[in-house]
C-alpha cells in the first residue's frame, strides 16, 4: 500500500513546462515573471497592491518594518502558530504579547485581545489556524478603537474567506505563505497585500538591499533592506497554481466534509469546526483524547505511519519553547493553547487524495484507538 503523506502539492504537467521554459530563458532570478505574478495576485485580490518576496517569514518581517515597529514596542498575536509568527517580532526590536486561544476555533480569543493592551502596543498579528479565518468583523473593531495596526498572518487562508469577500481582498497588511505545504505553492515564498501604491517602493527596498536604482545605471541605498526576493523560477510555478486555487479549495472542502461524515465520534476526539463557507481547509485536526490513552501522541503517530499515513502537529504552543521561556513565559500561561498544542494532530487532506483515502484514514484511527484504551 503507498504511503499517504499528510500533505502534497498539486503540480501539473503546464506548469511542469513552464518552468523549463524560465530556466532555458536565461533570466531565473527575479524578473519578468515575478512582475506577471505580482499583477495576477492583486487582480486575484481585487486590485490591491501585491509584492512577492521569498517566503511568509520575510512578508511578516517587511509588513512590521512598513508599520514602524521597532524596540520598545508590543505586538500581540497567538501563541498556537508556528514560531515564525512570534519569531519576526523578536526580529523586529519589540515583544510579542500572547492571547490565549478561543478552544473551538482555536484562533486567538479576540475577547481577550483588549485585556493584553497597554500603552506599547502597536499592532495585532491575529492567524487563521488550518485556514480558518478569524473573526475579521471583530478584530478590526478593536484594532480601529485603539489605533492599532494590523498585520494578518494569513500564511494558511489562501483561498479562505470572511463573509464572501477573499482574505486579502480587505484589511490592512496581509502576509500570504506559498510554501509547499500550502494550499497554493511557489516551493518556497509569499507575498504580502498592501494598503495603497504608496507603500510600494519601501517594500520593494526591503526586499532587495535597500538599493533603488536609477536608469542610468546609479544607485542608492537610504535604508538597510535585506534579500528576500522571488525568482521568476519559483513565481512560474506561482503562475501555474493560482488559477487553480478556487478548484483546490473546494476539493478540501469535499474532502474534509468525507472526514466528518466518516469519523467515529465515539473515539472522544476533538474535531474542528464544521466551516464550509469561510475555511479553506488547509489543514485537518483532530485533538487526541490522551486522557483515555494508553499511548502518546508520538506513540500514535507512530503507529499512522506502520500503517503507511503521515500524520504531523501543528503547532507546539510557542511560549513554550526555550526561546520564549527564557522570555519569562511559563507553563499555565495560556492552558487553551497548550491542550491544543499537546493533543493536536494533523490528518492528510490535499487536493490528489481520494475519498477512499479519507475512509482509510479514518479506520486506522478508529483501529488504533480502540487498541489504546485504557
Amino acid at each position: 500500500m503507498a504511503f499517504l503523506p499528510f500533505t502534497r502539492p498539486s503540480i501539473d504537467e503546464e506548469t511542469i513546462q513552464g518552468v523549463v521554459e524560465v530556466l532555458r530563458s536565461g533570466w531565473i532570478t527575479s524578473g519578468p515573471r515575478v512582475r506577471e505574478f505580482e499583477a495576477a495576485l492583486s487582480d486575484y485580490f481585487g486590485g490591491r497592491p501585491v509584492r512577492a518576496f521569498n517566503s511568509g517569514t520575510a512578508t511578516l518581517e517587511v509588513a512590521l518594518q512598513l508599520c514602524g515597529i521597532g524596540p520598545g514596542d508590543e505586538v500581540i498575536t497567538t501563541p498556537m502558530s508556528w514560531v515564525a509568527t512570534a519569531n519576526v517580532i523578536l526580529h523586529a526590536g519589540a515583544r510579542p504579547v500572547f492571547v490565549d486561544i478561543d478552544p473551538v476555533t482555536r484562533n486567538i480569543d479576540l475577547e481577550r485581545i483588549e485585556a493584553a493592551i497597554t500603552p506599547a502596543t502597536r499592532a495585532i498579528i491575529p492567524v487563521d489556524l488550518a485556514g480558518l479565518p478569524a473573526d475579521r468583523d471583530r478584530l478590526y473593531a478593536i484594532a480601529s478603537k485603539h489605533k492599532l495596526r494590523v498585520i494578518e498572518d494569513a500564511a494558511q487562508s489562501m483561498g479562505a474567506s470572511w463573509n464572501g469577500k477573499k482574505i486579502g481582498a480587505f484589511g490592512d497588511l496581509v502576509s500570504f505563505s506559498f510554501h509547499a505545504n500550502k494550499n497554493m505553492t511557489t516551493s518556497e515564498g509569499g507575498c504580502l497585500v498592501l494598503n495603497d501604491e504608496s507603500q510600494i517602493p519601501l517594500a520593494e527596498k526591503l526586499r532587495l538591499q535597500g538599493v533603488v536604482r536609477a536608469p542610468d545605471g546609479t544607485m542608492d541605498v537610504d535604508v538597510a533592506g535585506g534579500k528576500s526576493n522571488l525568482t521568476d523560477i519559483a513565481a512560474r510555478i506561482g503562475l501555474g497554481q493560482l488559477p487553480h486555487i478556487g478548484a483546490f479549495t473546494e476539493r478540501r472542502r469535499e474532502l474534509a466534509r468525507h472526514y466528518f461524515a466518516c469519523f467515529d465520534r465515539t473515539l472522544g476526539c476533538g474535531l474542528p469546526p464544521e466551516n464550509f463557507s469561510d475555511s479553506n481547509w488547509h489543514m485537518f485536526q483532530i485533538l487526541l483524547p490522551l486522557d483515555q490513552l494508553n499511548i502518546s501522541r508520538g506513540e500514535f503517530i507512530e503507529r499512522m505511519r506502520q500503517r503507511e499515513i503521515g500524520a504531523g502537529v501543528h503547532y507546539p504552543a510557542i511560549h513554550l519553547f526555550t526561546l520564549y521561556r527564557g522570555l519569562g513565559f511559563r507553563e499555565g500561561d495560556f492552558p487553551e493553547a497548550e491542550g491544543v498544542g499537546r493533543e493536536t494532530v494533523t490528518l492528510p487532506l490535499f487536493p490528489d487524495m481520494s475519498l477512499q483515502d479519507v475512509e482509510r484514514v479514518c479506520s486506522a484511527i478508529r483501529e488504533i484507538i480502540e487498541g489504546a484504551k485504557k
